[in-house]
């Protein structure tokens, strides 16, 4: 079949904007919790993880239109590639920015250890891509084995406490502009009212709070919230291939059980978004998806970026809304030139995170109404066993920052106890590895709910496993996997504790596997 011509509609400019929005948002949000609450130096951001990110979105989007034309139909919407949303707001927060304050309390000046938390980034990218690859030729088997309310469980719980709650917070922090924002994307994404002139509610949110915060900032009716633009810095960085992955893969141990779920989702998130395009009548092998955005991350993290790509969950809306090919080629050029030529973060310093935040609110409310809607009724409950983990995971961010608990303050929080274990110490052990922690939890209430609790009991014990070597429950505060005979005593009694809660409801959940089987069809007749 021979390969149609690209050409640009005007279905394509609408898809053109919603896409490079979106990607704008996340990079916002990446740069404004590095820069406002780790206090990252903006021109490592901007000037060295900008440009490599953003090449990463170039290459994915030029493959992806290609493959819309090669498939020789003039109507075939290409598959929308961006930057990961939860997945680099979870880098930012949870990898990123504390790995740049150990960096500094290891005796690293701020440059330096700027640079030693970029070749972190990097190298992280470069594990995500190598998983991504490996996986992509084992994607039927991982949907299989892993429930999907564990897989989309533990995707909104990232979207519902980090991606949703943390901007929510940077909106009513200029409640007036952000507030207005907010309103607008729900009014035109969630209940679904054109506005006048048919505009895109994305466009008219951004444009709205622009006028809002530059109108009344200057004459200081938003508070402290108003900061005025500087001028227009010229930056020019090609993200030339360098090792700089290779130094900071010795960075990497303490955070993979972060890092790997990362990879997995997107190769799950894959798999889905390739099913929703067919079902929309554009039919891509799933395998040439999935490798299409391993080699766009790879490409970007030995290239300097630090966060992953992802074909994104709206491909359909792309195609309702008119775009074809044309959309992605131009949202490739048009980001990837950005962050070469710098206009990127012109944008992004331009337009504050106010407004771009409610952007993010409604892709977390999206992704985590997915978690329901495309998760059978019956294991809702698997589903918001995995959000726990991640409130625990919020909780300790905001712990572990300096501003609010100073760490001499932290040290005696951790080790006070009144009855049971230190709460303080609970809350850290459970937010680290949650989202591995989450895919476990909801995987054995999903096997109770079917009732195998033999099955339960094993992914229980996997859990043990898991627990026993920290890359789950981590009893370190940063979250460090360990050989647990290597710890403090204390710390190893913690150890022992979290590692023998685990065995002892998989030795109760065995046992109640001996009773009649007659019980559970009992069960199932009274459903």
């Amino acid at each position: 079949m021979a390969a149609a011509k690209l050409r640009i509609t005007s279905g394509d400019v609408n898809g053109f904007i919603g896409l490079v929005v979106d990607n704008l948002s996340v990079l916002a949000f990446l740069s404004g919790a590095l820069i406002g609450i780790f206090h990252f130096p903006p021109e490592i951001i901007f000037g060295k993880m900008f440009p490599g990110t953003a090449l990463g979105a170039l290459v994915g989007n030029v493959v992806y239109t290609r493959m819309a034309l090669r498939s020789g139909r003039a109507d075939a919407c290409a598959m929308p590639l961006g930057i990961d949303a939860p997945t680099t707001i979870g880098m930012g927060l949870l990898v990123l920015g504390p790995a740049f304050l150990v960096f500094k309390a290891q005796g690293m000046d701020e440059m330096t250890a700027a640079d030693a938390t970029w070749k972190l980034g990097m190298a992280s990218l470069v594990v995500m891509g190598v998983l991504k690859t490996v996986l992509s030729f084992f994607g039927d088997w991982v949907m299989g084995n892993v429930p999907r309310a564990g897989l989309l469980g533990s995707i909104a719980g990232i979207a519902l406490v980090l991606m949703g709650f943390f901007p929510l917070v940077d909106i009513l922090r200029v409640p007036v502009v952000g507030f207005a924002c907010l309103g607008v994307i729900l009014y035109a994404l969630i209940a679904h009212v054109p506005l006048p002139g048919r505009i895109p509610g994305v466009l008219f949110s951004i444009l709205a709070g622009l006028v809002l915060y530059y109108t009344l900032g200057p004459f200081d009716l938003l508070g402290p919230g108003f900061h005025a633009p500087g001028a227009p810095t010229l930056r020019f960085n090609l993200p030339w291939p360098n090792l700089g992955f290779l130094e900071g893969l010795k960075y990497t141990l303490p955070y993979l059980a972060l890092i790997l779920p990362f990879g997995l989702l997107m190769v799950v998130g894959g798999i889905n978004v390739t099913e929703s395009a067919r079902a929309a009548g554009d039919d891509y092998r799933v395998r040439d998806i999935l490798l299409t955005e391993a080699i766009a991350t790879l490409v970007a993290g030995v290239c300097g970026g630090v966060a992953q790509t992802t074909p994104y969950i709206g491909q359909p809306a792309y195609r309702a809304m008119g775009g074809r090919a044309g959309y992605t080629f131009l949202t490739g050029l048009f980001i990837g030139l950005g962050g070469i030529f710098g206009y990127l973060s012109n944008l992004v310093e331009l337009i504050p995170l106010c407004v771009l935040a409610p952007i993010l609110i409604f892709i977390a409310i999206h992704i985590t109404m997915q978690a329901f809607e495309a998760t059978e009724r019956k294991y809702f409950a698997a589903v918001v066993m995995a959000f726990f983990p991640a409130v625990a995971r919020m909780v300790a961010i905001k712990l572990g920052d300096p501003s609010i608990v100073a760490p001499d303050q932290f040290a005696k929080l951790y080790a006070n106890a009144d009855h049971g274990l230190p709460e303080l110490a609970v809350i850290f052990i459970l937010g680290n590895g949650f989202i591995i922690t989450s895919m476990v939890w909801a995987s054995f209430v999903v096997a109770l709910i079917d009732h195998r609790p033999r099955k339960a009991a094993a992914i229980l014990a996997a859990g043990a496993a898991l627990t026993f070597f920290g890359i789950i429950h981590s009893v370190d505060p940063l979250g460090t996997i360990y050989l647990p005979w290597t710890l403090a005593p204390e710390a190893r009694a913690l150890v022992w504790q979290f590692t023998a809660a685990y065995v002892v409801l998989a030795a109760v959940l065995w046992l109640f596997s001996l009773q009649s089987q007659t019980r559970f069809a009992e069960a199932d007749g009274s459903r």
